[in-house]
């Protein structure tokens, strides 16, 4: 009996490994792995209390389970599990995986928790994705984890989507920080290409500093 075909994600993301591998590495990207090692490791330990104060906090509210677990497009098309606190119903994920784009914001906003909103506007639910970044799934900065499936689509719809594989999703990116979630795939990926092409330790710094005034302003209420 014949093994059955791979899906269709898994095939497109593999046939663009070779052209990730094969493009440009730079010394910089072993400055900015190190970079992500101290911040994950000094944030981490910041960050421990009030995670399991949140963990608790999300049991007591929701119940199980506190983490969602999603399988995510890494560096060089490697799939990882990225880590956040849950926000949604349970089986959440089942009822909005169709979606994309502007469809997919507010059928994620339809399914949040009370507790799961306001840890969504913090930016407090990606706590856990410190150990992402430690692990070396994850960089402090880059393109923001897609789903294999999206990765999919959008490499078929954006012939430069591919090279997001060049270097690791981020925590935060020049997206993030320029814009929001109303901006068009095609926006996203002209901020994530500027950064891939001019990554540098400076750059890196200004991004995580001002991702860091925005999550402190959005945790006392402030909203741009």
């Amino acid at each position: 009996m014949e093994a059955a075909p791979p899906p269709l994600e898994e095939t497109l993301v593999r046939g663009y490994v070779r052209l990730a591998t094969d493009a440009e590495h730079r010394r910089i990207d072993l400055e900015l792995r190190a970079l992500d090692i101290t911040l994950a490791t000094l944030f981490g330990l910041i960050a421990l209390p009030i995670a399991l104060v949140l963990a608790v906090i999300q049991l007591a509210a929701s119940g199980r389970p506190i983490l969602y677990r999603g399988e995510r497009v890494g560096r060089r098309g490697r799939f990882f599990e990225m880590l956040k606190f849950r926000t949604m119903r349970p089986g959440a994920e089942g009822r909005i995986g169709q979606y994309l784009g502007e469809e997919l914001v507010q059928a994620t906003d339809a399914e949040l928790t009370p507790l799961g909103r306001w840890l969504k506007v913090s930016q407090l639910d990606e706590i856990p994705q410190l150990w992402n970044v430690l692990r070396g799934d994850m960089s402090f900065v880059g393109p923001r984890p897609i789903r294999p499936r999206f990765f999919a689509e959008l490499a078929q719809e954006l012939p430069a989507y591919w090279q997001r594989l060049v270097v690791r999703p981020g925590l935060t990116g020049f997206a993030q920080v320029r814009r929001g979630y109303e901006t068009s795939m095609a926006e996203k990926l002209a901020h994530d290409l500027e950064w891939i092409a001019d990554r540098s330790v400076r750059l890196y710094l200004r991004t995580v500093i001002v991702t860091g005034f925005r999550v402190v302003a959005q945790v006392f209420g402030r909203r741009n």
